[in-house]
């Protein structure tokens, strides 16, 4: 399951949507808004995202994941929008027979997103400064995000 969201993530219901009976591993992933960044304090996040392009790579990544390591369920749910301090931004989570292929799987799933994923953010300072942080992978793709997305 994938999911790109503005909502606040219910992470108690994604965990109840990896039970499985067949599962002895169940491992959850939450990436939070932090209050720094490289020396600057932050106030807020913003994420821009390609939905499709998302879905698409996300589909992928999944396939990936179910090739390589014996998991039961996966779950991707990543927020846009306006985040403040505090809030998730992503939530990853495994179910598996083990828990090897539950932190395999969740952390190959966790490092493809950020690598892959067409999700740009955006950080504001309390110095009233913002800057696109960590976008070089798709950095021309969000500045031509209208051709890229439409």
């Amino acid at each position: 399951m994938f999911e790109l969201t503005e909502k606040a993530i219910d992470t108690q219901a994604l965990k109840e949507c990896l039970k499985d009976d067949q599962a002895g591993a169940l491992l959850t992933f939450e990436g939070v808004v932090r209050n720094h960044n490289e020396g600057k304090a932050v106030s807020a996040l913003s994420y821009e995202a390609c939905d499709s392009l998302a879905e698409a790579e996300a589909k992928r990544i999944f396939a990936e994941v179910k090739e390589r390591f014996q998991v039961i369920k996966c779950v991707l749910v990543h927020r846009t929008g306006l985040l403040q301090i505090g809030e998730a931004a992503v939530f990853v989570g495994v179910s598996a027979a083990h828990r090897d292929q539950a932190y395999l799987a969740s952390r190959y799933i966790i490092d493809e997103t950020k690598k892959r994923l067409p999700v740009w953010k955006k950080e504001f300072y309390c110095d009233d400064s913002s800057a696109w942080v960590n976008c070089s992978h798709s950095e021309h793709a969000r500045a031509d995000k209208e051709k890229v997305c439409p």
